[in-house]
Formats: C-alpha cells, structure tokens, sequence
C-alpha cells in the first residue's frame, strides 16, 4: 500500500515549493476588482506633527537611515514620476515635530524615491516614520509604518494614488 504523505508535511513541502499561499488563498477565489489596483488608504496616526510644504531636500540631517518606495497610479498601477513625497521621524538628530526633522523628494520615472535621513529611534515605544503625498492631483494620503526592528537601518512605504 502507498504511503499518504501527511496533511502537516504536504502543507510545508508545497509551500517551500511555492504551491500554497494561505494567506493568499482567499484572493483565489474572491473577484478581481474591475477598478484594478485600489488606492492607498490613509493611516492612523499618519498625519502627526505633519507641517504642510516641506522642501525638497538631497539628505535630512547626517544621513545614515533610508526610507524609500515607490508611488503608482490607482486603477492600471502605473508609476508616477514627479510626485513629492514628505518624509519626517523621530531620529537621533530630532523629534519629528522639529522643522529639521521634514523634507520632501520626488520620485523618479519608475515611481521610486529614496531619501536619507538620520536613523529613527522609538517615539511613543514604537520606532516609526511618517510619510505624505499632499500634492492635490491625487487624494491626500499619510502613511506611519513601523520599523520590525529597532536596529533596522532602512524602512519601505508604497504609495497607490487615486486621483482627485
């Protein structure tokens, strides 16, 4: 008689294979959005000590720390170009309500930007950045991830914009 792998096994053996997705599974079955890519929503907390036209700087403060991502065009997911993110944290150089704590960058012609700032340190017990895109072509949206380690050196946050 053949050996039936068990449930536990065929479980870990096809998702190291790449076979199952289970926290993708309910995508599976459920329609696709006829809209295509839906927008960012704005996060709890996103908008704190936010000061409305920071400039568009090359670095903020010593550097040391990068946070990028990238931005797309609700609906279809095309890259935007041009479009200024504001950037501000906690860090070792400044609080993020301090003016020297802000600045804004563009993002290139594949949606991307970077910027470099100095590194973020907890506030509030959570080690945490704050970005915006502000701009009025598009819905407003605040984003406030948090870093998974406080030692992290470099943080991610994508944007998907719905047109005003």
């Amino acid at each position: 008689m053949p050996h039936k792998p068990a449930r536990r096994r065929f479980l870990t053996g096809g998702a190291a294979a790449g076979l199952i997705l289970p926290l993708a599974a309910p995508a599976l079955i459920t329609p696709a959005r006829a809209a295509g890519l839906a927008p960012t929503t704005t996060m709890r907390g996103g908008a704190n000590n936010y000061r409305p036209g920071a400039p568009v700087v090359e670095r903020i403060g010593n550097g040391g720390f990068w946070m990028s991502g990238t931005v797309r065009r609700a609906g279809d997911g095309a890259p935007l170009e041009g479009i200024r993110i504001q950037i501000w944290a906690h860090t070792t150089e400044g609080h993020e309500r301090d003016a020297r704590s802000h600045g804004a960058t563009l993002t290139g012609a594949d949606g991307q930007f970077r910027l470099e700032m100095p590194q973020i340190i907890p506030a509030f017990g959570q080690a945490h950045g704050h970005l915006a895109y502000d701009s009025g072509a598009y819905e407003t949206v605040f984003l406030r991830p948090v870093l998974g380690r406080t030692a992290d050196t470099s943080l991610t946050a994508d944007f998907v914009l719905q047109p005003a």
